[in-house]
């Protein structure tokens, strides 16, 4: 669930909805368990934990993620492409869910998988391992990364662990943790990089659509609905899918990630400053977050890892037929969830505003952004948006939930 708090002219809104992980909702369920060997943890299994690894084990969750073409195609060509790196290697595949990516892995050559799960659909993985007679081969762990025991270190870490604006959930962690328990000197992790933007956004219908409806109701004045309607259409962050006419600017850069350095401490707290140029006239209704991430081979830079996407950069990575693949000494495969390139279940992150912006062509938009795991459950993450423009400036903060 996404609630939120704001100080953008609408007061606290107390009503709470029940809990969502990215795909589905957290719930509690009942299954048999894959038998593993575990060690005393390093961290705490919170009551959160527990939800979020429940809400996994429920299949629709699963069958919307491999449905999810671009997602899953992306993947497998990737393992694909690197296949001379799993050939004969061993591999760890972190929150295998159903596992997928495991026997994407396994067909590449790969000499072993380890197939890693905390949620009770690591019962089906098995099953699923078995009947494609892969048992040999993959070996399904049920247990968090942190618990499970793998008496080898691997060459490959494989992960399909991207939240809704990249870093909600916080599984990034759990790869982090895998690379330094296990990861050889050199190993391969996809992917490797990935990078969360944001931009400015106009949506006449969409503000339409939830707010100017209550103005003439079949005739009747509803406008003593209106900041209710504000407050229940927007004081949550919205999942949806945006396209690139909805845009303002050039998106900004919020945060690089190079899985193969990156540390836990760096995503406890993550802050950007943005300064933005409107290419448009129009209203402004709120900010717009997606990311890429790719799949490179250790020291092979990101595509892009500048603090500021520059506008020829951009334009010359980002549009075009095919995004998946560049054009360089090796080619690099893309996952994309851009408003510009096919949708994926990820869609965009959109915070809304109560009340747009007017702006006009060229006005400037800064501010910055501060995206902090929750105290009360490092899976939630703090959204902090302080933003001006046109001589205004405005603060709105939000909790994905």
């Amino acid at each position: 669930m996404f609630s939120t708090s704001s100080h953008d002219g609408v007061g606290d809104f107390s009503e709470k909805r029940p809990r969502r992980s990215r795909r589905g909702r957290w719930r509690d369920t009942d299954s048999d368990t894959v038998s593993t060997v575990t060690l005393e943890a390093n961290t705490p299994c919170t009551e959160y934990d527990v939800a979020y690894f429940n809400s996994y084990a429920h299949l629709g969750i699963h069958e919307e993620m491999i449905k999810d073409r671009v997602r899953t195609e992306t993947y497998r060509d990737a393992i694909m492409r690197h296949q001379s790196f799993i050939r004969g290697k061993i591999v760890v595949d972190v929150g295998c869910g159903t596992g997928i990516l495991s026997i994407f892995c396994a067909r590449a050559g790969a000499k072993r998988v380890y197939a890693v799960d905390a949620s009770d659909i690591a019962v089906q993985a098995k099953a699923v391992v078995e009947v494609n007679n892969l048992s040999d081969t993959i070996t399904v762990l049920h247990g968090r990364v942190e618990d499970v025991r793998i008496d080898e270190k691997v060459d490959v870490i494989v992960s399909e662990w991207m939240g809704y604006m990249l870093l909600y959930e916080s599984m990034l962690g759990s790869v982090i943790t895998a690379r330094d328990r296990w990861l050889k000197p050199g190993g391969v992790i996809l992917p490797s990089h990935a990078t969360l933007y944001m931009a400015p956004i106009t949506h006449p219908d969409r503000y339409s659509d939830s707010i100017d409806f209550w103005r003439n109701v079949y005739g009747i004045n509803m406008s003593p609905m209106l900041q209710l309607a504000k407050q229940c259409a927007f004081e949550e962050p919205s999942v949806e899918i945006i396209t690139g006419e909805n845009v303002l600017t050039w998106p900004h850069v919020v945060k690089h990630v190079d899985c193969y350095t990156v540390t836990l401490q760096e995503l406890e707290s993550v802050t950007s400053s943005f300064h933005f140029k409107s290419m448009m006239r129009g209203p402004l209704h709120g900010f717009a977050f997606w990311f890429d991430v790719e799949f490179n081979m250790p020291g092979i830079a990101a595509i892009n890892n500048n603090n500021q996407a520059p506008e020829d950069s951009y334009n010359s990575s980002l549009n075009g037929g095919n995004r998946k693949k560049r054009s360089s000494s090796e080619e690099k495969v893309l996952l994309s969830t851009a408003p510009e390139d096919p949708p994926t279940h990820w869609q965009q992150t959109v915070i809304y505003f109560y009340d747009p912006i007017d702006v006009e062509q060229d006005q400037i938009i800064e501010g910055s952004v501060t995206l902090t795991q929750s105290k009360e459950n490092r899976r939630f993450m703090n959204i902090h948006l302080a933003y001006n423009s046109g001589g205004r400036s405005f603060v709105k903060e939000s909790v994905m939930r």
